[in-house]
């Protein structure tokens, strides 16, 4: 698929945009600061490794994976998300499933060829569709993670846990679209209870209790699995869930994307509320979506003109969004929302 080998290539190189891998409730992601110093780039083979992190998409797949854009609600009634998930049909998805800490030997595959020397461990999360590992030359560490291996991290007697919590080993996301590293510290408490600036990871044992391969909010079609994401710069926050000024470019970038891989009948849906809107329909005239995702579709590009008639609408239109929001996009719906920022 020439169009997304172009479009990985592109925000590849894109300081703005970010990556992640893993499944719902263990997520390694990659970001990249403006200018900083990179230790492994070759767009054209879809790398890239900063002194924070690293991803690795790998070539042999990437003309099989099926790409799909979409949004999703803030619990801020201002905000949204929005991503193009890396999808592979179902049995193409499926990882090792390993649910004990498990030694896998020299990681012989790390991006940068200082690392190919340290040994990778599965933490045994049993995820569906990623291995979520660990990888250290650290000898305490070894010697802890080895004297341990066999038994689940989250046995509480079990001293691997704390060991790696300690130690702040690089995390290696594994999926059979490639690999997301992140070489910074665990949040935690030497972080100051959140995760640090750039890449980091986040294990969220409460989601993964669901045993979920990706957020019900998101439409992604029954027959894929998503095992990555790229997440454009979104013209509301930024990537530590702060707000922002509305950016029209990055709006508008993401727009071109969700117009060519969005499931298909979501960006006709929001061009027949913006042809409502723009005959001055009344709310009350509306039919909402009986689809979930319809309804979520609904409010989103209600949210979206809110911001753009907050810069560029009239005073009439203003107040006939407001009157659209009141009566479809109700904040007290929390259950069609993510969290903007886990972790942070």
């Amino acid at each position: 698929m020439a169009d997304l080998r172009d479009t990985l290539q592109r925000h590849l190189v894109d300081e703005k945009t970010g990556w992640s891998m893993g499944s719902f409730g263990a997520v390694a992601e990659f970001h990249q600061d403006k200018g900083e110093f990179l230790e492994a780039d070759a767009p054209a083979l879809f790398v890239r490794a900063t002194r924070r992190g690293a991803i690795r998409l790998n070539a042999a797949t990437v003309d099989r994976i099926e790409p799909v854009a979409y949004e999703t609600l803030s619990p801020k009634p201002h905000r949204w998300s929005h991503a193009l998930a890396l999808c592979l049909p179902v049995k193409e998805a499926v990882g090792n499933r390993r649910n004990t800490l498990t030694e896998l030997g020299p990681d012989e595959n790390a991006v940068r060829s200082s690392d190919r020397q340290a040994v990778l461990f599965d933490m045994g999360l049993a995820l569906p569709q990623c291995d979520f590992c660990i990888r250290t030359e650290d000898p305490d560490l070894l010697a802890v993670l080895r004297e341990n291996a066999g038994r689940s991290l989250f046995d509480p007697a079990n001293p691997a846990g704390g060991a790696v919590l300690k130690a702040h080993p690089h995390r290696v996301a594994l999926t059979g679209i490639g690999r997301v590293e992140v070489f910074q510290k665990i949040g935690g408490p030497d972080t100051g209870g959140v995760s640090p600036p750039g890449p980091h990871t986040h294990l969220l044992p409460q989601l993964l209790k669901a045993n979920r391969t990706h957020s019900a909010n998101t439409p992604i079609p029954d027959h894929l699995v998503p095992l990555g994401y790229l997440h454009p710069a979104n013209p509301v926050m930024d990537g530590m869930g702060a707000d922002i000024d509305f950016d029209l470019d990055d709006h508008a970038r993401f727009q071109s994307l969700y117009e060519q891989f969005a499931r298909p009948d979501l960006p006709v849906l929001r061009k027949i509320v913006l042809d409502a809107l723009a005959r001055k329909m009344e709310p009350n005239d509306f039919t909402a979506p009986a689809d979930r995702f319809g309804r979520a579709a609904l409010r989103l590009t209600l949210r979206q003109q809110h911001r753009l008639a907050e810069k560029f609408g009239s005073a009439t239109y203003r107040e006939l969004v407001a009157r659209w929001r009141e009566v479809f996009d109700k904040v007290t719906d929390t259950a069609a929302a993510d969290d903007d920022a886990p972790g942070h």
